[in-house]
């Protein structure tokens, strides 16, 4: 690991300890049970800026340019995870065999389709953000150097797993151009 990328984890890591921590409950056996991370709609514009904030601190790390929530792109990722669980798999793929870009496109994004991230966990998301860093393929996608623009959303469903889907891409006017 490069000790930029270690930087990255650890500021990530000090970003998550800023969460309000919630109250371990302990069984009858004296260990901790496992909490359910429940998300309510009151949660969706702090979880949003969280991964987005999330990303911004390891991408100036890398001395790569900040990206921002984009409504377009957060609709086609909502729509995708919440595919993902009715097809209860996680996969790039709707239901109707639409792709990523296919999705981007219905949503009426003019920039440029990038990448798309995906996740089937019962994890944070921030334990979902390390997972992807950690990760080359997925790390890639995040520190993608013409990405300025991201959607994030998820779908949780009645048992606490969570469909994590995050769609990046470049505006318009950036289509094209080389990256940093």
């Amino acid at each position: 690991m490069t000790k930029p990328l270690f930087y990255a984890f650890a500021a990530l890591a000090m970003l998550s300890a800023c969460a309000e921590p919630a109250a371990q409950r302990m069984g009858p056996d004296g260990r901790p049970v496992p909490a359910v991370y429940r998300i309510t709609g009151s949660d969706v514009a702090q979880i949003q800026v969280r991964m987005r904030d999330s990303i911004n601190t390891v991408r100036g790390q890398q001395g790569l340019s900040p990206v921002e929530l984009n409504a377009q792109l957060t609709s086609a990722a909502a729509t995708h995870a919440r595919d993902m669980s009715v097809q209860s798999r996680p996969w790039h793929f709707g239901s109707d065999g639409s792709s990523p870009i296919d999705r981007v496109q219905r949503v009426g994004y003019q920039g440029q389709f990038l990448g798309e991230l995906i996740s089937e966990t019962f994890e944070t998301e921030l334990e979902t953000l390390t997972a992807w860093l950690g990760q080359r393929e997925t790390r890639s996608v995040l520190m993608e150097p013409r990405m300025r623009e991201i959607g994030f959303a998820w779908h949780q469903e009645s048992n606490g797993k969570l469909w994590w889907t995050l769609t990046t891409g470049a505006p318009a006017e950036m289509a094209g151009m080389p990256g940093r």
